[in-house]
């Protein structure tokens, strides 16, 4: 893959979860289900959402629920024809797409 495509971005919190699992593990076992180029989870240090509550990795404010955002790149009709398994997935979040430019995407040769 090269040149342009889509990044599907998806921002949720560490405690979601999907039966039981954490939400961000089930989200990146079926992109790749779906045959989506990756993904990759993020584990963010503080941030807030809709809710307006701050979530943190200070010491003093201990937070379990710290910020996660998943990011897909790939094309865009592959990225839309997998939204409807988010909208299956995801209670409360946001999901963006935004066009990027691949410069370079390789895999290990073993």
């Amino acid at each position: 893959m090269e040149g342009p495509a889509t990044r599907l971005t998806i921002y949720i919190g560490e405690d979601d979860h999907w039966h039981h699992k954490p939400l961000y593990h089930e989200i990146v076992r079926r992109a790749r289900d779906a045959g989506l180029a990756g993904a990759s989870v993020l584990r963010g240090v503080e941030g807030y959402g809709a809710s307006s509550l701050i979530h943190t990795t200070r010491i003093l404010s201990l937070s379990e629920d710290l910020p996660v955002v998943i990011v897909i790149i790939d094309v865009e009709a592959k990225l839309r024809a997998f939204l409807p398994q988010l909208d299956e997935l995801i209670g409360e979040g946001l999901v963006t797409l935004d066009q990027v430019e691949v410069v370079r995407y390789v895999g290990r040769t073993e």
